[in-house]
This record gives C-alpha cells, structure tokens and sequence, in this order.
C-alpha cells in the first residue's frame, strides 16, 4: 500500500488529521522533525558567519582540507 507525508503548517491542522485519521481507524506514526540543539546551534553560527562575509570557495575548502601534501 502507498504512504504519504502529511505536512500541517499549524497545531490546528495536525489535531485535525490526527482525529480524521483516528475517527477512519488509519494507523499513522507521529515523527517529529525537530533537530538537535547542537546542530540548530551550528546552522544558526553559520548563517551569522554567511551574513558577515566569512564564507570560502569550495575548491579553497577542498583545497585546505584535502589536499595532499
């Protein structure tokens, strides 16, 4: 059988399709997409390190960081 991804933009949509799928007897597996802190910490300095200009090439990234000397 086919699945699908439900992506509710408001706490008032999700109640609402969990009793509709609940009232239809539908099994559903809530998951939650939330990140780590640590990781939404990382992206929050990177996007504050993009928005001061302290950002490199790739090929300068791969350069430093893969290069073999």
């Amino acid at each position: 059988m086919e699945s699908i991804l439900i992506h509710p933009e408001s706490a008032e949509q999700l109640k609402t399709v969990k009793a509709f799928l609940k009232a239809l007897n539908i099994q559903f597996e809530p998951q939650s997409n939330t990140l780590p802190p640590h990781v939404l910490k990382s992206i929050e300095r990177s996007i504050q390190q993009h928005e001061n200009g302290q950002t490199i090439s790739l090929k300068d990234f791969t350069d430093k960081h893969f290069s073999k000397k």
